[in-house]
């Protein structure tokens, strides 16, 4: 029998936020997470009892995420200037030490396979199956994603 969906809410809300900062950013994941949740309560019903639900929010706050980033994407801003495009920061310099901002500065895959893996604990096979490769693509992704984080930013960087 599947529980309430308040306790699957509570149970997973963590996870799905922590997806969603990954992908999007701190300021727009709570956006993403409440669609998220709109989405599965409508879906909840007809979800079988045999399906993993960890898994099944985690897809939904991907696609969610990726729907969001599109919208903002189209969405023309008008402006009176253009302003100037940031500077780079020097390699190892990370705002605060924030974790999200060099998470984010990694290609596609490899934030969304880091996101999935170590922020969401999910196994490779479903980090394959939501970004639509293999296991060992999956694997390689997140390995190639930590290793640029090493590489690019000390563990004081990142704390």
């Amino acid at each position: 029998m599947k529980p309430p969906f308040e306790r699957v809410v509570d149970e997973h809300a963590g996870t799905v936020l922590r997806v969603c900062r990954a992908i999007l950013g701190p300021h727009d994941a709570e956006d993403a997470w409440s669609e998220t949740f709109l989405s599965a309560l409508r879906a909840y019903p007809e979800l079988p009892e045999s399906a993993n639900v960890e898994a099944w929010l985690v897809t939904i706050a991907h696609r969610r995420a990726i729907d969001q980033i599109r919208a903002t994407g189209r969405r023309a801003v008008p402006v009176d200037s253009v302003p100037e495009p940031p500077s780079p920061a020097a390699p190892g310099a990370l705002p605060d030490g924030d974790l999200w901002v060099a998470v984010a500065a990694l290609p596609d895959k490899q934030r969304q396979a880091v996101a999935y893996r170590y922020a969401a604990g999910l196994p490779y096979a479903e980090i394959a199956e939501i970004l639509g490769g293999t296991v060992d693509a999956a694997r390689r992704a997140a390995a190639d994603g930590l290793k640029r984080l090493r590489t690019t930013h000390t563990r004081e960087d990142l704390a």
